[in-house]
């Protein structure tokens, strides 16, 4: 018998792994699955991501847990899922200040595209503006003449800075000759709260943290930055029609793996994810209270969503010189 060595050895490697992978990916899963949400409870991703767990725990047939790990823009959370074992007990559902971290932070502990494998876009919602209904702005004119007559006198939150609601406003705020002060929290339930208190004068934030707000009479919308009004706001203004064409910026959440996730995983729980939110309970819950148009994509075309997300808003971060907290 001729001994074996090390090239012969290193070959039957695969094959002598095969049977234990395919006896993990046929016992998948196999106790409680994690769904890191990298913000605070309470914002839109929250609220997204708990609903996912609503649907997926039925279909896995296991506990599907919601984990808030939040902090420094969002790289806290996602740093536990680049790490986490690729078994598929762990994932990320995440919001789309994840394309701005690379430009924003420079220094992350993971890289965002080697580390992390797409699994699904889940579906997107414009930004709005809004403000307490007990001040005085009616509308996105008189707000921007207000900024105009007190430089730094008008303040808005945002959901953390850099976010992609931030740099809309810096877009907006340098199209229209003003300067507003920002105010970034470390979530979406955080700002709305200062919002209706009137602790600020407006906010921006997706859709679908706002709407339970705007539904009642809490808060007035000013503007959206979809392409279109939304069937829930048809008084309020694009940007396009408030006199920016171009200007758009819509909040999306994704969902993803720890890079070498098994395919055949990835697989089952895109499958999973799909018949969730095509269930009538949830999918109505994400257009109607969570202003979504769902996408659902595959994870190839996620990755080429986020490609051209990183390139649009990381040139924003990187000509206005903008850091994190």
């Amino acid at each position: 018998m001729p001994k074996p060595t090390r090239r012969t050895v290193l070959a039957a490697l695969p094959a002598l792994a095969a049977p234990s992978l395919l006896r993990a990916q046929a016992a998948w899963p196999n106790g409680t699955v994690r769904i890191v949400v990298p913000f605070a409870a309470g914002g839109s991703t929250d609220a997204v991501a708990r609903l996912a767990s609503s649907g997926l725990q039925p279909r896995l047939g296991v506990p599907v847990v919601v984990e808030n790990r939040s902090g420094a823009a969002g790289s806290i959370g996602t740093d536990v899922v680049a790490k986490a074992r690729p078994d598929g007990q762990t994932w990320l559902l995440t919001f789309d200040s994840h394309a701005t971290m690379p430009a924003l932070l420079g220094n992350l502990p993971f890289d965002l595209t080697r580390d992390l494998d797409p699994v699904m876009l889940v579906g997107g919602a414009p930004y709005v503006i809004a403000t307490q209904t007990a001040k005085p702005y009616r509308t996105m004119a008189d707000l921007l003449a207000a900024a105009k007559a007190r430089p730094d006198g008008v303040s808005y939150a945002s959901t953390g800075n850099g976010t992609i609601g931030h740099l809309a406003m810096i877009l907006l705020s340098a199209r229209a000759g003003v300067r507003m002060a920002h105010l970034p929290y470390r979530g979406g339930g955080l700002a709305v709260n200062d919002a209706v208190a009137g602790h600020v004068d407006c906010m921006i934030g997706s859709a679908a943290l706002v709407a339970p707000q705007i539904a009642g009479g809490q808060l007035r919308p000013l503007l959206q930055f979809g392409t279109e009004r939304l069937p829930a706001l048809p008084e309020t203004q694009t940007a396009a029609e408030a006199g920016f064409p171009g200007l758009e910026a819509v909040a999306w959440w994704g969902v993803f793996a720890p890079h070498g996730t098994p395919e055949a995983i990835v697989g089952r729980f895109h499958a999973a994810l799909l018949e969730t939110f095509h269930e009538e309970r949830i999918r109505r819950q994400m257009e109607e209270t969570q202003q979504a148009r769902l996408v659902l994509s595959s994870p190839a075309e996620l990755r080429r969503f986020l490609d051209a997300q990183i390139e649009t808003w990381g040139r924003v971060v990187q000509e206005n010189r903008i850091r994190a907290d």
